[in-house]
C-alpha cells in the first residue's frame, strides 16, 4: 500500500473513521464551596506562630440569683443568700426578674444580703429560690467616700494552627500529552487539591477539636485546630432547658428566644446565623404564611437570606457541614442543640 501522508485508524466493524466528540470543559460534581469562610473573609492580620493568642475582657456582672431555700417569709424577709455576694454593693437597687418590687441593699456579708423591701413605694412580692436578680445600679451618698475599686481580669485565649496537606504527582508523559479540557495537568491538579483543602478548612473551623496532650504537636502528635463548636462555653441552649420554648422543631419562637437571651447576656447584636440545609429549609418556612402573589407573578419564591429582629440583622449562611441539626450564631457565641 502506498504511503498517503495521512494518519488513519479504523472505526471497527465497518464504521467510518470518526473522531471523538468530547467537551473541552470539565465539570466539578462534588461540593467544594466554603460559604462560612467567604462570609468571615480574610483575617485582619495573619498568625505569625503555631499558637495564636488573643485577650478577652468582660464587664462586671449585673445579674445573680437567689441561693437560699430556707427563707422563712418570702414576702417580708430582709435577709437572704445569693450565689455571688461579691457582685453586690451597699446602695444597689435590685429587682427579681419578672417582679415589680424594688429592693435596696443596705449590707453585704459574704453571700448574705440585707435589703429594704418595698423600696420606692413598690409592693412586696414573694422571693423564690433560684430567681434571677438584676442589679439596676448603685446609688451613692452625697459626699460619701469612694467605693472599693472593682475590676475584671482579662482572660487569655488561644488556638493552634493546623497543617493542611495534600500532594500532587504528574508524570512527564502526562505533562507532554495533550489533555481534554485543560492546558496543564499539573496546574489543574494543584487547583483541585487547593479547593479540597479549603473545604477541609471550613469543616475544621466549625467542628475541629484540639488534642489535650501536647497540643503544640510533634513528630508523633498531630497539631489540630479547635473549632467553633469546641469553643462554645456560653449562650448554649438545649431543647428541654428551663424557659426554652417547647417542641423539637426549629421555629421563629426559638430563634427569637436565643437572640434575646444572647442580647440580654452581652448587650450585643448577632450578625450571622449558620445552618445546614435542613435547618435552612425550616427558616424559609417562617414566611410561608405571609407570602402574597398576584395574577402577574409567575415565580414562587421560598428563600430567606436575612433575618431582621429587635436584636440584630442576621445573614443566613448555609454550609455543607456534617452536623446539620444545629444552628449557630456568630460573634456573641451561641448555639441551639437538639433539633430534628
Amino acid at each position: 500500500m502506498a504511503f498517503s501522508g495521512k494518519a488513519t485508524y479504523t472505526g471497527g466493524a465497518g464504521l467510518p473513521e470518526l473522531a471523538e466528540d468530547v467537551s473541552d470543559v470539565i465539570s466539578i460534581v462534588s461540593p467544594f464551596e466554603t460559604p462560612l469562610l467567604d462570609v468571615l473573609g480574610d483575617p485582619l492580620r495573619a498568625a505569625t506562630g503555631t499558637h495564636h493568642e488573643w485577650l478577652e475582657d468582660e464587664l462586671l456582672p449585673n445579674k445573680d440569683a437567689i441561693d437560699d431555700s430556707t427563707i422563712a417569709d418570702p414576702e417580708t424577709e430582709t435577709q437572704f443568700d445569693v450565689a455571688n455576694g461579691e457582685r453586690f454593693r451597699v446602695g444597689d437597687q435590685i429587682q427579681c426578674e419578672g417582679a415589680k418590687e424594688l429592693m435596696l441593699v443596705t449590707a453585704v456579708s459574704g453571700d448574705t444580703l440585707t435589703v429594704v423591701r418595698e423600696y420606692a413605694g413598690t409592693t412586696a412580692e414573694e422571693l423564690v429560690d433560684s430567681s434571677v436578680i438584676n442589679i439596676l445600679g448603685n446609688a451613692a451618698l452625697e459626699g460619701g467616700d469612694k467605693p472599693t475599686a472593682r475590676f475584671t481580669n482579662r482572660s487569655r485565649f488561644g488556638n493552634y494552627t493546623q497543617i493542611f496537606t495534600a500532594s500532587v504527582e504528574v508524570s512527564g508523559t502526562d505533562l507532554a500529552a495533550s489533555q481534554i479540557g485543560l492546558a496543564d495537568e499539573m496546574d489543574y491538579q494543584k487547583q483541585e487539591r487547593l479547593r479540597e483543602l479549603l473545604r477541609d478548612l471550613e469543616n475544621t473551623v466549625i467542628n475541629g477539636g484540639m488534642v489535650s496532650s501536647n497540643p503544640q504537636g510533634s513528630d508523633t502528635v498531630r497539631r489540630t485546630m479547635k473549632g467553633v463548636l469546641a469553643h462554645l462555653a456560653s449562650n448554649v441552649f438545649t431543647v428541654g432547658d428551663s424557659g426554652f420554648p417547647s417542641g423539637t422543631g426549629l421555629d421563629e419562637e426559638k430563634v427569637n428566644y436565643c437572640l434575646r437571651r444572647i442580647w440580654e447576656n452581652s448587650c450585643g447584636t448577632v450578625d450571622t446565623i449558620v445552618v445546614g440545609g435542613f435547618q435552612k429549609r425550616k427558616i424559609n418556612t417562617f414566611l410561608s404564611a405571609l407570602r402574597g402573589y398576584t395574577a402577574a407573578d409567575t415565580t414562587y419564591r421560598d428563600r430567606v437570606t436575612a433575618y431582621e429582629s429587635d436584636f440584630g440583622m442576621c445573614r443566613i449562611v448555609t454550609t455543607c457541614i456534617p452536623q446539620v441539626q444545629r444552628i449557630r450564631f456568630r460573634w456573641y457565641r451561641g448555639e441551639i442543640k437538639g433539633f430534628n
